[in-house]
């Protein structure tokens, strides 16, 4: 017959109990529960069935709480401190200066030349792993850079950024008991000629991408509110003023935009948002952006989501490339979260009130 296991009383079955079940660290509650059942009589098998715990597990558990006491449960690791860093706060303020500047060789800051020029410093060899990871740390990423449009003026964008700020506060000014929301908008352009993209393959396998060469295009409208997340789609075979007023009354009915609600839509100067034949819906806000400023545009950022879909693919007609696109906007729409990470640039205004 098994020896009975025998549970030190440094706290009674109800103290047990409670602290099981209040216990917000998933591992101090198993570790509760487990005392707590073999304490009122539980045997260790079932025990083991209950909590998942090995019967090795649970008798290191006894040993330890018979000993210390409730001071031995729960998951010590939060306790650690962690090591030393590398760098201390002020050899990280050094480094932060150093990459605003160019590496001692005048090429491109990366993990290898960090950690080269922590060595330096330390006097000892650092590995490019902890380089690459304290420009991780810095909120370093490694992005490819974007040619502006020749025509385009910083100047001009920044005054814009602040014209935004300034059109948003006077609309709700004008309307204070509407609510007001800023959205974007912008137009994507797709067709049967491939969209191509890098896939994972075997080393020394060329992938293959059937190409259809047919210049077939349809266009894809993408609304989004970036503090949000929340999208809005139309998919139409081109862009004309016509379109655009039916698109924009859609929205404007969609989202219920009118006396209580107030809608400020960026977008870019293309012809057919400058128009006079435009019609504005009521409760809307048209604000252009400047020429030639793609990188003020939130909306830039959902193309890729979109493409994804349909990459490396081939289509033999529109209307099977309009099936498979329909299903990744309605995907979209449910992945908010995602989409407000991608385009709520930090200058975006925020609606007080």
């Amino acid at each position: 017959m098994p020896k009975r296991i025998t549970i030190q009383p440094h706290l009674t079955l109800d103290e047990l109990e409670s602290r099981y079940r209040h216990a917000k660290d998933p591992v101090e509650r198993s570790h509760y529960q487990i005392i707590w059942l073999l304490a009122s009589g539980k045997p260790t098998q079932e025990v083991e069935a209950v909590t998942g715990y090995s019967r090795n597990w649970i008798y290191e558990l006894i040993w330890g709480y018979n000993r210390q006491g409730p001071e031995s449960l729960g998951d010590k690791r939060h306790q650690n401190s962690g090591g030393e860093p590398l760098l201390n706060d002020i050899q990280q303020a050094q480094l932060w200066q150093v990459l605003q500047g160019n590496p001692a060789d005048g090429g491109l800051w990366n993990g290898r030349k960090v950690a080269d020029w922590m060595s330096e410093l330390l006097g000892r060899r650092v590995s490019p792993q902890r380089g690459w990871e304290y420009l991780r740390g810095m909120r370093y990423r490694l992005r490819a850079p974007r040619q502006p449009h020749e025509e385009s003026d910083f100047t001009q964008q920044q005054e814009w950024k602040k014209k935004l700020a300034t059109v948003v506060e006077q609309v709700q000014k004008d309307h204070p008991d509407a609510d007001v929301e800023v959205w974007t908008m912008d137009e994507h352009r797709l067709g049967l000629k491939p969209v191509l993209r890098d896939v994972w393959v075997l080393e020394g396998e060329q992938p293959i991408a059937n190409v259809n060469w047919r210049f077939q295009w349809l266009w894809l409208y993408g609304f989004v509110h970036p503090h949000s997340g929340q999208t809005y789609w139309w998919i139409l075979p081109k862009v004309n003023i016509k379109l655009f007023n039916k698109v924009l009354a859609d929205f404007a009915n969609h989202f219920g935009t009118g006396k209580n609600k107030r809608i400020v839509l960026t977008m870019n100067q293309a012809g057919w948002h400058t128009s006079g034949q435009v019609k504005v819906p009521q409760g809307i806000h048209l604000e252009m952006m400047p020429s030639h400023s793609p990188e003020l545009q939130p909306a830039e950022r959902l193309w890729p989501l979109t493409n994804e879909a349909i990459a490396n693919k081939l289509f033999q007609t529109l209307d099977e490339l309009e099936d498979v696109l329909f299903e990744r906007c309605r995907a979209l729409l449910n992945q908010q979260d995602l989409i407000r990470g991608l385009t709520c640039f930090h200058w975006w205004p925020e609606v007080t009130g």
